[in-house]
C-alpha cells in the first residue's frame, strides 16, 4: 500500500475564522504599539515642553495624515485592549464554546471600531 502525498493546500484561500483574525490582528495591534512607543512619547514630550515646542506640536498634529497615523494607534490600542479582555476571559476558561468565542470576537471587532469612531470624531 502505497502513502498518499500531502495534498498541495493553497493558503490564501483558506479562510480563517473570526477568532483567529482577533486573536493575529491582538498580536499585530501589539507589536504596532510597541515600535510607535517613540513616537508616541515624542509627542507626549511636545505637550509639556515649553510653549514653542508645543506649537511645534500642533503644527506636525494638525497634519492630515500624522492624524490618519494616530487614528490607527487609537484602534490598535483599543482592539489590543478588547481582545486583551477577551483572552482574560478565555484563560479562565469562560466563552470557550464555539458559539460564544464566535460572538465575543465579532463584539471585539464591533467595539473597537465603534470606540475608534467616536474618539476619533471627539479628538478629530
Amino acid at each position: 500500500m502505497q502513502k498518499q502525498r500531502p495534498v498541495y493546500l493553497d493558503v490564501a484561500s483558506i479562510r480563517l475564522p473570526i477568532p483567529g483574525i482577533v486573536s493575529i490582528l491582538h498580536r499585530v495591534s501589539g507589536v504596532i504599539l510597541f515600535i510607535s512607543l517613540p513616537l508616541l512619547l515624542y509627542f507626549f514630550q511636545g505637550t509639556l515642553s515649553h510653549s514653542d515646542d508645543f506649537l511645534a506640536y500642533t503644527k506636525v498634529v494638525a497634519n492630515p495624515l500624522v492624524k490618519i497615523i494616530l487614528l490607527g494607534l487609537l484602534w490598535a490600542y483599543l482592539h489590543h485592549f478588547c481582545a486583551g479582555i477577551r483572552f482574560l476571559f478565555l484563560d479562565m476558561h469562560k466563552g470557550l464554546e464555539l458559539n460564544t468565542a464566535r460572538t465575543t470576537a465579532k463584539a471585539v471587532v464591533i467595539i473597537s471600531l465603534v470606540l475608534t469612531a467616536i474618539l476619533g470624531v471627539a479628538l478629530w
